[in-house]
Parts: structure tokens; C-alpha cells; sequence
């Protein structure tokens, strides 16, 4: 997030809520906002995602792609209430992004579509948000194009909510198309306005009929949860309003169902009707606070976000739960470490603007806090510490092997990567030191590509990027014995070592051994270390090219000299038997190999199956996921060199869903066909 930072901003009075909207990649998120900047006079004129115009996706990244790689933050003013809103990325490569901003949501905007592809994305957010126990509606957009009856589009999407998804309103149509909708808890009709407020109309006989049918339906769903309203409608007695607009707001803030609205965000249609519930049904931070804390302090702040930016430094982005903070105040990280604010920003899209001080449910700013970290609690006193909810960091899926182009920038590439990883907590940078890289590791093919994009672009840096190597390693089928001598003469005091070593196999996973059963002082005991030491160099790299495993060598004899020898030249020795004797011990190729788990949708199941299978994987079974109705999880063994771009494949084939996590399980040999593509992958040579 390019974010520009200013000297003034603007507040407004009352305690904001902070709405999150969430969905699927594609479903009109950022049209959504951008509709509810416009219908709030917060812009001017409404932008499109099309003409690169929007509030959201204002990162260069964002608009070269056409697509959100991250969450972007407006605030508005509605009949007197404020709003924060939060347009989170629905790709299932950025949905970290959408974590963070989940940690300080009092609600979600839950964004989705008549489109059956989609269903399975749509259960991943929806599964994020029931796990945390966060209120939510669904906003069923782009209603101008469903050419289904929306209960059906209901009865489609029902299986991604493990709670009920019930009909607010219906849709008045006309030729076809929705030209308005009825609000089924006022009973009151209203005609759509291109980008305007909609108009309220008398409803015909049909529309009426069609209303106390669909009225009727959502209450029987709140009677679910309504001993009272189930006694009202068994004797038919027309239930008080007041009642019903409580239990849907009661029902909704306690997760027990999700309340449906509709309408189209491009053309504006719907959204003034989402911002009346939004105003009369959203809950507030004390909520918030009494979800996400575990005592009774509420005066704290939870940072929710990550930034640095390139003018102003780093900054934290966090929720205010209680209390009041100042440009300059003291806060307490950890209970006892103090800090100090470095300016204090409200933030608007690619903007901060600086303010003096900021209140209970404010989204801000904290300028420079080098110590704080997304997911932090900031307390006011000393002493004072919470337990927050900090989902654990998604597993990387993708790998790329990445470098400076220039060694003179290798410091800049690493204080940069450390700046991404801290903004991005679903990125990872390891060093592999078996194969001497700098890994990055990430979500998916574009969650790598961003992040080199910005590694160009905001850091200037020109790095250079590749497939990442496997770690192969080599052992030995069979034992030999060989002496390794080392014998130089050139003028004064020569070298002089001479080693007899016995090299054997060890079973699997082992490592190296080594042991010595000199007698007789053959080889002073002073120059055994360094026998050892040279056995361990050469056994760095073997016959084909690879580190040596599982391998037991000792030391059986040998002779010196009591003028020429050293540690140098038995250390001398140890390398050349080394050298010479593993070519005689059947050397073979070691892969490692992964326990994988794949979660896929289960009508994907034999797909995934195949892709495995494929790829040299050794199925172990699939079972149903736990908790997750219509996905499975295939277990299987794989090969790592199997697994570096899996996931590309496996998300083509589940509509951008699946994923999975691997652990090292063991290594096992590799010969044949494979090890000679691999030696040639490796650019090795067999011995």
C-alpha cells in the first residue's frame, strides 16, 4: 500500500463502526464500496474498477492487474452515524489481508453472486467468519444480471453458511429484470434510481401476495430462535413489528443466521437500503471488545495492519476498543514495554491524513511504532494485558528462489523483504542452506508476483528470481575400505598423512558417523580430529554432486611421520579416501520426500486424485474434512520436487480453492530415469 501521508484531516462526531466486506474475487467488493462512497457524498462521482478511477485498489500493483492485493480503508458519514469500511481482496491468494482486517470488524459485508463457481469460495470466507464468531450479512449483488429466481440463487448458496441465509427482501421484477426489491420486515416497496436513492411505490396484488409468502418464510426462520414468535404464528396472529426487527437484529449479531440483501453495486442499486441496516443492525466496538478480548480491560488498541510507507515510515494500523490517544501518548506493549506515538493518521484509500487525536472505534494510524507487529494488543497503562484472537499466519503454498541482481543491493533486498513479511504475514523468507538460496515463499503464483513487483517498484531493487533447487542428497548402497595418503615434498619440512578408512551404509535418516579403532599409535591421537574433520568436508559433496548421508566411516589405520605429518595433512588424508572410496560404494540419489494434505471441494476429490498421482505422490487415502460440508482432504506422499508448483494445478482444477500443507517426511532413493532428469535439473553429472 503506496500510502501518502498529510498534514490534516477531518473527523467527524460519534463512535464508528468498522464493517468489513469480504467475498469472493470478482463478486464487485470495490464497486460496492465505491457505491456507498458515492451514495454518502464522500466522492464526488462514482469510479469503476474498469477505468482505474476507485477509491479501492489504488496500489499500482492493484491497478495493473485489476484486482485487490490488499484491504483499503474508507470512513463515511450516513444520517449522523459514521462508518469504516474495509475492502478486503476475495482471491484466495490475498485472503491474509482479509485476516487482519477481521481482527478489528464489528460486522461483514459479505459480497457474493448468482454464480456457481463461486460457491466454494464463497464457503471459505464464509468458514473464516463463523470461526471467529463475526456477524455478518450477504449482499447479493449484481441482481441486474441473475437471470434466476433469488430464492433459487438462495438455494445455491445455502450449503457454503453453516447458518441460515434469510431473505430480507425480494426483488420486484419487470420484463425480467429487477427493477426494484420489498422489504420484507417494513413490508414496503421501492423502485430502483440509476446511482440514486430509490423511491417507495404502493405494491400490486401480485408483488403483495408474493411478499406475505416471502415474509412469512423469514419469519418462520427467526421462530427458529423464538419460542414467542413461534407461539404468534402457530395461531396466526401477525407478529409485532418492533418484535421481528429485533429478533433480526439479535439473531444476526449472535451468528445464528445471515440476512440476505441485493442489489447491483455498479449501477448504486441497493446500497442506500444496506446502509439503513448497516446503521440500525450493525453492533458496535464494546462487542468487538468483548469478542476478541478474554478480561475486562477494554482500553487498548488491536493493530490490525501493517504499512510502510514511503515518506513517512512505518506505519500501524489498529482499532481503538476504549479510550482516547493522542498524537505523542505513551502506550504499553507486552504489559511494561512503553512507546510513543510518531503521529497519528486516519486513512482514506492511498491517503493519511494526520489528526490530534483519534477515539473508541477509530480505524487509525500509529506513525513509527518499530517494535509493534500485526495482531499486537497496545494497552493505555502498564500492566494491562489481554488475550487477543490472532489467527495463525496461512501456510505458503509457492516458493521462488530470489536473489539481487547486483551484490552491491543484497542488504537493501533484505531490509525490503523483511518490510514485506511484516506487512504481509502469509509471506515467508527462509535461507535454504543446503542449496544457498533465499527463499520466498507465498499464497500462489500472483502473491509472489505482487511481491516482486514491489521489491521493483516501491524499493527500486533489480532482483532476479527462479525455481527454487531441490535439496537432493546422495548415499551409499555399499561398503568398500580405502586408504587416503597424502604425501608432499617440496623443500624443507613436506606433509605427510596416511589414512585408512572403512566406509559403510547406514539405514535411513541415520546421518553420519564417525568412529576410529587406532591402537598402537598408527595415528596420534592428535591428528584423529582432523582425519574427521577432512571426512566431513569431502562428505559435503559427493560422487553426484550432492551432500552425503547416512553414511559410518572409520578410522582403522594409518601411519605418520614424526617430522612432515600435521593436522593439515591428515585432514589432507581423510578428504582423498573420502573421495576416492564413496565411487566404489554405489552412490545413489536422495529426494526428499512430503506428507501432503490437500483440501479440495469433493467434487474435485478424483481430479486432485489424478494430479497426485501424476506427480510421482503415493496416495494414503482421503476422508471427509472435518467440519467443512461437501470438501475433502486427500493425504498422500510426495516428492519435493514434485510439489514446487503444485498448487498452480490443483487450483485450476478446484476453481482457485484447494490448497494444501506439507511436512518433510523422510528421504528415499531415487534412480532410474528420474535421478538422470534430476542430475540434469541440477546441472550434475552421475559419477
Amino acid at each position: 500500500m503506496a500510502i501518502t501521508t498529510h498534514g490534516k484531516g477531518t473527523s467527524a462526531g460519534g463512535t464508528p463502526r468498522c464493517i468489513a466486506l469480504v467475498g469472493p474475487f470478482g463478486s464487485g467488493k470495490t464497486s460496492l464500496m465505491e457505491a456507498l462512497l458515492a451514495r454518502t457524498e464522500k466522492v464526488a462521482r462514482q469510479g469503476t474498477v474498469a477505468d482505474g478511477n476507485t477509491v479501492g485498489d489504488g496500489a499500482p500493483e492493484a491497478r495493473a492487474h485489476g484486482m485487490s492485493v490488499e484491504v483499503n480503508i474508507a470512513d463515511v458519514d450516513f444520517m449522523g452515524d459514521r462508518f469504516v469500511f474495509a475492502d478486503c481482496p476475495g482471491s484466495v491468494e490475498f485472503l491474509s489481508e482479509m485476516d487482519g482486517a477481521l481482527s478489528g470488524a464489528d460486522l461483514a459485508v459479505v459480497v457474493a453472486e448468482d454464480d456457481e463457481r463461486k460457491v466454494p469460495a464463497l464457503q471459505l470466507i464464509l468458514k473464516a467468519l463463523e470461526a471467529r464468531a463475526i456477524p455478518r450479512v450477504l449482499f447479493l449483488n449484481k441482481i441486474d444480471k441473475s437471470t434466476r429466481r433469488v430464492r433459487d440463487v438462495l438455494n445455491l448458496l445455502q450449503p457454503a453458511s453453516a447458518v441460515p441465509l434469510v431473505l430480507r427482501q425480494i426483488p420486484i421484477w419487470e420484463d425480467g429484470h429487477a427493477t426494484g426489491f420489498i422489504d420484507l420486515a417494513l413490508e414496503r416497496a421501492h423502485v430502483y434510481h440509476e446511482k440514486e436513492a430509490s423511491t417507495q411505490i404502493d405494491m400490486s396484488d401480485e408483488d403483495l401476495a408474493r411478499e406475505h409468502e416471502a415474509r412469512f418464510t423469514m419469519l418462520e426462520l427467526l421462530a427458529d430462535h423464538d419460542d414467542d414468535l413461534m407461539e404468534a404464528l402457530l395461531e396466526d396472529i401477525a407478529p409485532d413489528r418492533d418484535q421481528v426487527f429485533a429478533d433480526l437484529v439479535n439473531e444476526m449479531q449472535d451468528g445464528l443466521i445471515c440476512p440476505v440483501f441485493f442489489g447491483s453495486a455498479e449501477h448504486g442499486n441497493g446500497v442506500g437500503r444496506l446502509l439503513k441496516a448497516l446503521r440500525h443492525e450493525a453492533p458496535g466496538v464494546d462487542r468487538l471488545s468483548r469478542r476478541v478480548l478474554d478480561t475486562q480491560n477494554r482500553s487498548a488498541l488491536q493493530v490490525v495492519k501493517t504499512l510502510h510507507t514511503q515518506h513517512g515510515g512505518k506505519l500501524s494500523v489498529a482499532r481503538i476498543l476504549d479510550g482516547v490517544v493522542s498524537d505523542g501518548d505513551s502506550l504499553f506493549l507486552n504489559g511494561d514495554q512503553e512507546i510513543k506515538v510518531s503521529g497519528l493518521f486516519s486513512i482514506f484509500g492511498q491517503q493519511a491524513n494526520k489528526i490530534a487525536t483519534a477515539g473508541k472505534g477509530d480505524l487509525v494510524g500509529l506513525g513509527r511504532l518499530d517494535e509493534v507487529q500485526t495482531g499486537d494488543l497496545l494497552c493505555f497503562e502498564a500492566g494491562r494485558i489481554s488475550s487477543l484472537e490472532t489467527p495463525e499466519p496461512r501456510s505458503p503454498v509457492l516458493a521462488t528462489a530470489i536473489a539481487a541482481s547486483q551484490r552491491k543491493d543484497e542488504v537493501r533486498l533484505s531490509t525490503a523483504l523483511a518490510k514485506l513479511v511484516e506487512e504481509d504475514r502469509s509471506l515467508t523468507v527462509t535461507q535454504n542452506q543446503t542449496t544457498a538460496e533465499t527463499l520466498l515463499a507465498g499464497q500462489g503464483e500472483m502473491h509472489l508476483r505482487v511481491a516482486q513487483e514491489r521489491l521493483a517498484g516501491k524499493y527500486g531493487l533489480d532482483i532476479t528470481a527462479h525455481t527454487p533447487h531441490v535439496p537432493y542428497s546422495e548415499t551409499i548402497r555399499s561398503g568398500t575400505k580405502i586408504r587416503g595418503r597424502h604425501k608432499k615434498q617440496s623443500g624443507g619440512h613436506g606433509q605427510f598423512g596416511d589414512a585408512v578408512l572403512e566406509i559403510r551404509p547406514l539405514p535411513r535418516g541415520e546421518g553420519i558417523q564417525f568412529t576410529d579403532t587406532i591402537t598402537g599409535g598408527v595415528v596420534p591421537k592428535q591428528y584423529i580430529p582432523s582425519v574427521r574433520d577432512g571426512v566431513l568436508e569431502a562428505l559435503g559433496q559427493g560422487p553426484l554432486g550432492f551432500p552425503v548421508v547416512d553414511v559410518a566411516v572409520c578410522l582403522t589405520d594409518g601411519s605418520y611421520h614424526s617430522v612432515d605429518s600435521s593436522d593439515q595433512a591428515f585432514k589432507m588424508a581423510g578428504i582423498l579416501a573420502i573421495r576416492e572410496g564413496l565411487p566404489e560404494c554405489k552412490p545413489v540419489l536422495l529426494e526428499p520426500i512430503h506428507k501432503v494434505v490437500v483440501t479440495c471441494p469433493n467434487e474435485a476429490t478424483a481430479k486432485v486424485n489424478a494430479i497426485v498421482s501424476a506427480r510421482r505422490g503415493q496416495l494414503l487415502g482421503f476422508d471427509a474434512r472435518p467440519g467443512w460440508t461437501g470438501w475433502d482432504e486427500v493425504q498422500a506422499l510426495m516428492p519435493e520436487a514434485e510439489i514446487g508448483d503444485l498448487i498452480i494445478e490443483l487450483r485450476s482444477a478446484t476453481a482457485g480453492v484447494a490448497s494444501y500443507t506439507s511436512e518433510f517426511d523422510h528421504m528415499a532413493e531415487l534412480s532410474g530415469k528420474a535421478a538422470d532428469q534430476a542430475l540434469q535439473r541440477s546441472g550434475k553429472q552421475a559419477a
